[in-house]
């Protein structure tokens, strides 16, 4: 008996970035492990989605993960305005087989290429406190910052001073400094006592 795969259903959440709102579909996007930015400069070959969503006038930024899409708008338009025609669109792109993201190793290789200037390390290629932090990192923050529609990655620790990099909603987000000082600088101070002084962020 051949098995009925359930449609995407979107329903649209919040994030702390006024600007940017959380799309959310009750199935897997991108099944990778992956994250995927875009920008209205940035190639968007591999993603057939981001390249339509970035066509919107009022679209600045999309971000893809594994069962969401967080859209940054422009100034021009509320976002009371553009919910459900936004839903509509990711709902039937979605639906009718459209590609999220090509993947591919030469494609993801390319990916990675042009973030060079923010690259993130692998977990295996990382030892020492450096694993300790990346391990934290991944453990007690990525949920959470995942959940408000952003990705955080380790960057690189070098005299005390964490540097991270924020994808997504939390890229720019207002209250993305105070989530910093008051959550990840603190929790690794208390994890990791007299070695962290200050936690950065890199914007990806």
């Amino acid at each position: 008996m051949e098995k009925t795969i359930a449609p995407h259903n979107i329903y649209a959440e919040s994030t702390p970035n006024p600007a940017t709102m959380k799309f959310v579909s009750n199935r897997y996007m991108v099944v990778d492990g992956q994250v995927y930015e875009y920008g209205l400069d940035d190639d968007t070959d591999n993603s057939p989605m981001a390249m339509k969503l970035l066509n919107f006038p009022f679209i600045s930024k999309v971000f893809i993960a594994s069962n969401f899409v967080a859209i940054t708008k422009t100034d021009i338009i509320e976002w009371e305005d553009v919910i459900h025609q936004l839903r509509d669109f990711l709902g039937d792109f979605l639906n009718n087989e459209g590609v999220v993201v090509k993947v591919s190793s030469l494609e993801m290789d390319e990916v990675e290429e042009k973030k060079e200037t923010v690259a993130t390390r692998k977990r295996t290629d990382l030892e020492g406190i450096d694993a300790k932090i990346a391990d934290i990192l991944d453990e007690y923050i990525r949920p959470a910052v995942e959940s408000d529609g952003g990705a955080i990655d380790f960057h690189s620790f070098e005299d005390g001073k964490v540097n991270v990099v924020l994808r997504g909603a939390c890229s720019g987000c207002p209250s993305s400094t105070m989530t910093l000082k008051a959550g990840i600088e603190s929790m690794l101070k208390e994890m990791l006592p007299n070695q962290i002084s200050e936690v950065v962020a890199i914007n990806g």
